[in-house]
């Protein structure tokens, strides 16, 4: 990759001559074509001259956190790089980014600053600099396998799961009784954005916890994700539902991962205002506060928010142990050594 991106950069073309043909027929408005009224209200706005005030802002001071800031909702928002749905839309290019990161890099060695000046911002660029290499790796997947937004990457896993519509709609409304979920699924609603990691988690709460078809729920979310890439989309997808038989089968505890990524509740009461006076001790699982805080809190599990759709205990042992009485058997070993060959990285270690 670091051959290609550090290549010249083509200037893009001064003008663009449509073709002669007229268009024939009118532009459908969204309500014709039978869609919903789904407003973004805090969606970055697109264009050029967006991106590049969006990419300075990020070199020019906000990534300096990032390696350590990227994981949790409460800072990833201003700590990573908001630049997924500039590269999706073409606003700018993955090789613009990296060598540009590059010449910063390079600034920083020649600099002549005390040690340790830079330590943060070197170890930033560096894991930035691998996020761009697998955006590259992700969209390859696709060209490969151009049906991996519709059949499992691995066929062991055809038919584990299947449909539940109730559950499917709790979840995309963030009506789950599971704080972090409920917030992330209402904060992509309203910015069409989340950090990897809460991508992962709603993603792997969807096909473990509630055992739905990634199609179902991945649809969903490629609805709602403003940086929407079909080939780092539905790659993801698979690998957070466990289907394509050589990836870590990691199923996140939506409880665990409010103490790891948001322990006061910054980020939960924001989107989930129900649970804007529940003490931060009952916050991961509001439903063990008992019935006088529950008045205190003004916050009534079952009435002003819901019942945890199923249990979290009981739901994590019954998919991992489905997940993995498919992955130790020997025809889905053999699979496994397949998908690898095509879809493993060819990355060289240093």
């Amino acid at each position: 990759m670091n051959k290609r991106m550090l290549l010249e950069v083509v200037d893009p073309p001064a003008l663009l001559v449509s073709p002669a043909s007229r268009f024939c027929g009118e532009v459908l408005a969204a309500a014709e074509l039978k869609l919903n009224d789904r407003p973004m209200v805090d969606r970055q706005r697109g264009g050029s001259e967006q991106a590049w005030q969006c990419f300075e802002s990020f070199i020019g001071g906000r990534g300096e956190s990032y390696r350590s800031a990227m994981s949790s909702p409460v800072t990833a928002y201003e700590a990573c790089s908001r630049l997924s749905p500039y590269l999706a839309f073409g606003n700018i290019s993955v090789k613009q980014v990296f060598q540009r990161v590059c010449m910063m890099q390079l600034a920083i060695k020649n600099s002549e600053a005390p040690r340790g000046t830079f330590t943060q911002w070197r170890a930033s660029l560096k894991s930035f600099q691998s996020r761009l290499r697998w955006h590259c790796h992700f969209i390859q997947k696709m060209e490969d396998q151009p049906d991996i937004d519709t059949v499992n990457i691995a066929r062991s896993y055809d038919g584990i799961r299947g449909e539940d519509a109730a559950k499917l709609e709790a979840w995309q409304d963030g009506k789950t009784g599971y704080p972090l979920i409920d917030a992330c699924m209402r904060a992509l609603r309203a910015t069409g954005w989340l950090n990897f990691r809460m991508r992962a988690m709603v993603m792997s709460f969807a096909s473990y916890h509630l055992w739905i078809d990634w199609r179902a729920s991945g649809l969903v979310l490629a609805r709602y994700f403003v940086d929407y890439e079909p080939g780092i989309h539905w790659s993801q997808v698979q690998m957070q539902s466990g289907t394509t038989g050589i990836n870590s089968v990691r199923v996140y505890s939506p409880i665990k991962q409010v103490t790891d990524q948001d322990p006061d509740g910054t980020f939960i009461r924001k989107w989930v205002p129900e649970l804007a006076n529940v003490p931060s001790a009952y916050l991961a699982e509001p439903h063990t506060m008992p019935v006088m805080e529950q008045t205190f809190a003004g916050c009534r599990i079952g009435d002003d928010y819901p019942e945890p759709i199923v249990n979290h205990t009981e739901a994590y042992r019954l998919a991992r142990d489905k997940i993995h009485s498919i992955r130790k058997s020997n025809d889905a070993r053999i699979e496994a050594t397949a998908v690898y060959r095509k879809h493993g990285s060819r990355r060289k270690k240093r």
